[in-house]
């Protein structure tokens, strides 16, 4: 008796599972609201990666620089009025590589800036200096305008520094006898056919 109530629990049981399972696959057939966000999750990383691709696609855009005719350098430098004319006067009409080199060979004093007035005179220039901090400041504003040629799509070779000036900046504040300078610089570099 035990044993045959027993068996038709058990069988009821496997029925009861049979249908939950039947009814978890049918309930499966239908669309879950977990498969709509899935889909809308898939568009929307569509969109986005759309998006991406027009940002790409404009900053390509952007690179691209046309040619220009010149390159500017400017700067505000902590250096005598006085010495930045007097190396832009020495460096207008050079190559960007061979002013640097020169005002290298300045801070080596193997090679001296001519400067007006009553100043010692050195071997060979006449009367000159060695601005070394001047000299400094500037090869750095050139080693800029260097990179702008190249940004611009210059030919480097047939670049010469056409304009070099120097002029006073906003006078900086002195205290206690301190001594300040301050010079505006300003150094642009343009294509030079070669003269036949």
């Amino acid at each position: 008796m035990h044993r045959k109530m027993a068996e038709e629990i058990k069988q009821t049981k496997k029925t009861e599972v049979r249908t939950e399972k039947k009814e978890d696959k049918v309930v499966s057939d239908k669309p879950k609201a977990t498969d709509n966000v899935k889909s809308d999750a898939k568009v929307e990383t569509k969109v986005e990666d759309k998006k991406e691709e027009k940002k790409a696609e404009k900053k390509v855009e952007q690179k691209k620089i046309s040619k220009k005719s010149e390159a500017v350098a400017k700067s505000m430098l902590g250096a005598s009025l006085k010495q930045c004319m007097a190396i832009s006067n020495y460096i207008k009409g050079k190559k960007i590589d061979l002013a640097i080199s020169e005002l290298k060979e300045v801070i080596n004093f193997k090679r001296a800036i001519p400067m007006v007035g009553e100043i010692p005179h050195r071997r060979m220039i006449g009367p000159g200096r060695y601005p070394i901090k001047a000299c400094g400041m500037i090869i750095n504003m050139l080693k800029a305008l260097k990179g702008n040629v190249i940004a611009n799509q210059m030919d480097l070779d047939k670049t010469r520094i056409v304009i070099a000036s120097g002029s006073w900046a906003s006078r900086p504040q002195r205290s206690g006898g301190v001594k300040a300078k301050r010079c505006n610089m300003i150094l642009i570099a343009k294509e030079v056919e070669a003269k036949k």
